[in-house]
């Protein structure tokens, strides 16, 4: 993308352009920006430049010619000028303000998913030796989540940080349960049926235990003996939590049936339309997004965006559409997690989703000139920005993967009446 060194006189609303200062010397959000006023223009000769960069494939208009360059006196309305750049100064720490609580807010998000994770590991390590102690403990934190889900009309559903276990089976029955309890709620389900849904998320796949870790981690295509193998884990789990008598027996049947699909494709015994609960019919539309996330295969690894797209158009006749587009609604077009262009030509990560302004998520923008750790996390709404697309990761320059760090494995943990 080619760029152009500039005098500032020549500069009009319209024209992308980055100063060549740093971050905390002037007082624009970016150091990189569309002009959008005279305002702005009238600032940037107050930074005492003579020239800025220019990126004509960024830019509105062109520059103006030699011969119409603006008289740029700083001292013509002083008062003015002295007025919009306290202003857009006041703007600049606020928004710095309401960043530092996004980010301690998360960081409060981040600590309660660890903690549930932790869980999630205790529940599943005692499954085998104390089961009766795995099922209480299991109740006890689905009904934690769900009752503080069911607290909260607006839900923001955050990106959590890189697993560091090399084992997803954990983090996948979490996503399960999370996404599941929220979808369940979006739909007007009872509270019951929610809590099932979260016990149902976190056991669905307890089946896998008894699968050999070569199958469960294998890359390549599995032959039809280890295919056949594999589809067991349906019947392996819903044998076990037979044993238990305090489980409900829609969490059992839920555990069997979450791979059955409306169209009779699905196993262990190939149902069709109603004949498959209706609460398995949403763990299935859940499970299927999560699962292609993350596949055994990482070369096989969708974006959030093309995985929804993809069960939209491809998937209508195996799921149910309405829960399909109730998650839809829940994740957003472009889910957490999801790499994204800008309408400002920015490249940045949907961090989260509020439930209530899908168009607009908080999105962590790549900017050179701003510490990676002082990433500005922007709300698309205050900043008046749109998502023009989303891009592959594997797409970025080596810089921007870097500094964005876009997640192997998407996790999602949920917070209520927040915003950034």
């Amino acid at each position: 993308m080619a760029e152009l060194k500039l005098n500032v006189e020549r500069l009009q609303i319209g024209v992308y352009v980055k100063l060549p200062v740093k971050w905390g010397e002037h007082p624009f959000m970016f150091t990189s920006f569309k002009i959008k006023s005279q305002d702005q223009i009238e600032v940037i000769h107050n930074l005492g430049l003579k020239h800025v960069i220019v990126v004509p494939e960024k830019s509105d208009k062109p520059p103006l010619p030699v011969d119409q360059e603006s008289n740029g006196n700083p001292k013509a309305d002083s008062k003015a000028q002295e007025k919009a750049e306290k202003a857009l100064w006041e703007e600049k720490r606020a928004r710095i303000e309401e960043l530092k609580n996004y980010r301690r807010n998360l960081q409060k998000v981040e600590k309660e998913f660890d903690r549930s994770m932790a869980q999630v590991r205790a529940v599943m390590s005692k499954l085998k030796s104390r089961p009766l102690n795995a099922v209480d403990d299991a109740t006890s934190l689905i009904n934690n989540l769900a009752d503080d889900l069911l607290s909260g009309e607006n839900v923001v559903l955050h990106l959590m940080n890189d697993s560091k276990d090399a084992d997803s089976f954990y983090y996948h029955s979490l996503n399960v349960s999370i996404l599941a309890m929220m979808l369940a709620k979006a739909a007007g389900f009872s509270e019951r049926d929610i809590k099932i849904l979260g016990l149902a998320g976190l056991f669905h796949d307890v089946g896998k235990m008894k699968i050999p870790d070569k199958i469960l981690r294998k890359v390549g295509k599995l032959t039809k003996q280890e295919d056949n193998l594999l589809k067991m884990h349906t019947k392996y789990g819903a044998d076990f939590l037979k044993l238990s008598e305090t489980l409900p027996a829609k969490v059992k049947l839920i555990a069997e049936q979450h791979h059955e699909f409306l169209d009779g494709s699905g196993y262990p015994k190939k149902l069709k339309g109603e004949q498959i609960d209706r609460l398995s019919q949403l763990i299935s539309v859940v499970n299927e997004y999560d699962s292609l996330c993350h596949p055994r295969d990482v070369k096989q690894t969708r974006i959030p965006f093309t995985v929804i797209s993809y069960l939209y158009k491809q998937r209508k006749e195996q799921l149910n559409t309405a829960d399909l587009g109730i998650l839809i609604r829940l994740l957003g077009i472009y889910p957490p997690g999801s790499v994204v262009q800008l309408s400002s030509g920015q490249i940045g990560l949907v961090m989260s989703v509020n439930s209530e302004r899908l168009l607009f998520p908080a999105v962590q923008v790549y900017d050179a000139n701003i510490p990676r750790t002082e990433a500005p996390i922007i709300d698309l709404e205050a900043a008046g920005l749109t998502i023009e697309k989303a891009l592959k990761p594997s797409a970025l320059p080596d810089a921007v993967f870097e500094y964005l760090n876009p997640r192997a494995r998407i996790s999602y943990y949920f917070d209520h009446n927040k915003r950034l």
